[in-house]
């Protein structure tokens, strides 16, 4: 009996540390610790180079989001809940931020390039602050700034009207510091004073 006890236990041991390296092996993955890349140590995996159109039909780049720290969100604007939700939380950041939002920025990325326009951007931006500024492209350069952040987004077509559709889609916001680098994922569910103090010491 204490041969198969003693088996148990060491199965179950066995089991954890198993579970244990893989947790570890896939968060070093996910942070840019794991490889033998040619980055500095501990560079973020999270990020990088892009090319798209803002609201007002301008080019943006992920140039354009260094030198201040910046928010960024992947959406769409047929978001039922969550999209105008979460903007809405960064437009109350800003807002208390005061004359300190002038030196952070926030972005958000459309999932949804068929129907996000620039217009369509503008037209929904309308209802928020006006320091956020939105980003659309053709199908191939919002599948790379999905990549570049390891955003997951799907068509889930409707059941009642074939022609219709929402997306699933990654609700993190990304903070990203002034080098444009991955900081971590930033919680806006607390005050907006408690996140304006976060996201001051990035500033």
């Amino acid at each position: 009996m204490m041969n198969t006890r003693a088996s148990h236990i060491l199965l179950v041991l066995a089991a954890f540390l198993t579970g244990l390296v893989i947790f570890l092996g896939v968060f070093l993955f996910a942070t840019g610790n794991l490889g033998g890349g040619s980055g500095a140590p501990g560079a973020s995996a999270i990020g990088g180079p892009f090319q798209l159109t803002d609201q007002n039909g301008k080019t943006i780049t992920d140039a354009d989001i260094k030198g201040r720290p910046h928010l960024v969100f992947f959406g769409y604007t047929h978001c039922p809940d969550v999209c105008p939700a979460t903007l809405f939380e960064v437009s109350e950041l800003m807002r208390v931020l005061g004359k300190d939002a002038d030196r952070a920025g926030a972005l958000f990325i459309t999932v949804d390039p068929e129907r996000d326009t620039p217009a369509a951007l503008k037209d929904y931006l309308s209802s928020f602050d006006p320091r956020l500024r939105a980003a659309t492209g053709n199908r191939a350069a919002i599948d790379a700034a999905e990549k570049a952040y390891r955003v997951y987004a799907k068509k889930v077509p409707s059941e009642k009207d074939k022609d219709d559709y929402s997306m699933d889609h990654t609700a993190l916001v990304y903070l990203m510091d002034k080098q444009g680098r991955f900081v971590a994922p930033f919680s806006l569910k607390r005050t907006p004073a408690e996140a304006a103090a976060e996201l001051r010491k990035y500033l």
